[in-house]
């Protein structure tokens, strides 16, 4: 991995450059206000994908949110009213079976919410996007860049949670794997539902194995940023570290919060984030 962080800068960072602080000094991070219209795209024999699009100028942002969340979330909401302020577009949207788009979660996979992320690219964007993956996001848009390199201009993870699923469960007892495998379905303990876990059905596990990252070079070379809490108790933030040596792009930050948890959606880690989409809009601008 050597040669790799020789190109990699990993920094702790608090600040924000002057555009953006001005922007953060208004942000509510506790309140989730809509900017724009519930809409739905309609795909042929699937799901209709609810999405709020914001109409602006190039590079454009997409937001992927991670399992089991949706795009109401603050991470969204911060980055849409960021887009606005700077007159950028701006793309939310839930997967199939999530938040208010059509279908059932226990039928659904990693596979399909690619597919998801691919439409919303080919159906609702013009020219290449920054892609911001929160979580499972993160390993969705580094899927969705392969795929189609042409619409990704960057990257931004925050949390990125490559081959997570996968790397979870084979971590787990043999015992426990083997009840879960029995039930169809796995508790993941989780702090952030009232029942204390989510429901994760065993085949969005089996199936993202045909998914997996980290144990190969990955062919992906726009610039990438990665931004990951020190004290995130679900992904490690090692898994941010994975992700950097792997691919070939040599324009990568990674981006430790000390104090960061696997949500990342404090006042302070919200303005990073807006920081760093401002700075590579900055950069991508001048270089185009």
């Amino acid at each position: 991995m050597g040669e790799v962080y020789a190109e990699l800068q990993i920094s702790f960072v608090s600040a924000a450059n002057n555009k953006s602080s001005m922007y953060c000094k208004s942000m509510q991070p506790s309140v989730c206000r809509y900017k724009s219209t519930v809409q739905f795209l309609s795909r042929p024999d699937l799901p209709k994908l609810a999405y709020q699009k914001v109409k602006g100028k190039n590079p454009g942002v997409v937001f992927l949110p991670g399992f089991a969340s949706n795009m109401t979330g603050q991470k969204a909401v911060a980055l849409e009213d960021f887009c606005k302020s700077l007159g950028h577009s701006f793309v939310r949207f839930d997967y199939t079976g999530c938040g208010s788009s059509e279908g059932d979660l226990k039928d659904c996979t990693l596979g399909k919410w690619k597919k998801d992320v691919l439409a919303v690219l080919d159906e609702l964007t013009e020219g290449p996007q920054i892609l911001v993956g929160s979580s499972i996001g993160g390993w969705l848009m580094l899927l969705a860049a392969i795929t189609r390199p042409e619409k990704i201009a960057a990257l931004v993870g925050v949390a990125a949670a490559a081959d997570h699923f996968v790397t979870a469960f084979n971590q787990l007892p043999i015992e426990v794997k083997k009840r879960i495998e029995d039930e169809g379905a796995w508790k993941v303990p989780t702090k952030h539902t009232e029942e204390g876990f989510y429901n994760l059905p065993l085949n969005i596990v089996k199936e993202a194995e045909n998914h997996c990252l980290l144990n190969s070079p990955i062919p992906i070379t726009c610039p990438l940023k990665l931004i990951h809490g020190m004290k995130d108790e679900q992904v490690p933030w090692h898994v941010s570290m994975q992700i950097a040596d792997r691919v070939l792009s040599t324009d990568v930050d990674v981006i430790l919060r000390k104090n960061g948890h696997h949500r990342l959606s404090e006042k302070e880690d919200l303005k990073l984030l807006v920081y760093t989409i401002d700075d590579l809009i900055d950069k991508l601008t001048t270089l185009g």
